[in-house]
C-alpha cells in the first residue's frame, strides 16, 4: 500500500446501515493505516466513566473539577483496558505518534499525570481501547459500503460536542448523513 492509499488521518463514518453496536453512528479517527491494517479510536462514544476516575485509579488525582469532569471514551472494543489520548502534537510525551500537524496520539501515562497537574495539552481526547483491522479487513468493509470516509479535522476532534461529531465528519464531505437511507435497491 502506497501512502496516498493510506487512510492516516481520516474520518471513517459509519453508514446508516452500519449495525453494529460497537460502531453504529460513530466517526473513528484512523491513526494508523498501512498494508498490515488499520489502528482508529473511537471519537464520539463517551463512557459513564470521568477522566477524574481514572486518574484516581492511576493515582494521580486532576488538580481541578473541570479536568476530573472530562469524559473518558470508548475507544474501539480492543484493548479496553489501554488508554490513548488525542491531542495537537507536542515532543513532551515519551510515546506518541504524529498523525498530522494538528494530532497525534499518544499511550504513555506521562502524558495523563500532565493533564491532572494542569500541564497538559489544552485539547484532549482520552479514550480506553481502540478499533482495529486486520490486513485487507477495512478495504473489505470500505468495498460493503460500511464507511464513509475523508480528511479528519481537528477541529471536529477537539471543538465539536459528541452528539455533533457523526454529523460534522459527514458535513466534511458535503453528506448530509441523516438523509442516507439504510436501505438498498435496485434501479
Amino acid at each position: 500500500m502506497s501512502e496516498s492509499n493510506s487512510l492516516s488521518n481520516h474520518f471513517l463514518i459509519a453508514m446508516p446501515s452500519l449495525e453494529d453496536p460497537n460502531f453504529q453512528r460513530t466517526v473513528t479517527f484512523l491513526c494508523e493505516h498501512n498494508a498490515d491494517g488499520a489502528l482508529g479510536i473511537v471519537i464520539n462514544r463517551p463512557t459513564d466513566i470521568r477522566l477524574g476516575e481514572l486518574l484516581d485509579h492511576l493515582e494521580t488525582p486532576a488538580q481541578d473539577n473541570a479536568t476530573a469532569a472530562h469524559p473518558v471514551y470508548m475507544g474501539g472494543p480492543v484493548q479496553r483496558e489501554r488508554g490513548f489520548v488525542l491531542h495537537p502534537p507536542d515532543d513532551r510525551w515519551d510515546s506518541s505518534l504524529r498523525v498530522s500537524d494538528r494530532v497525534a496520539v499518544t499511550t504513555s501515562r506521562d502524558i495523563l499525570a500532565a493533564i491532572a497537574k494542569g500541564n497538559g495539552p489544552e485539547q484532549f481526547l482520552v479514550a480506553l481501547g481502540y478499533a482495529g483491522w486486520g490486513a485487507g479487513q477495512l478495504e473489505q468493509e470500505m468495498a460493503d459500503n460500511a464507511w464513509l470516509s475523508g480528511p479528519a479535522d481537528a477541529d471536529v476532534i477537539f471543538r465539536r460536542s459528541n452528539e455533533e461529531r457523526w454529523r460534522a465528519a459527514a458535513a466534511l464531505l458535503g453528506v448530509d448523513i441523516t438523509l442516507l437511507s439504510s436501505d438498498t435497491g435496485h434501479a
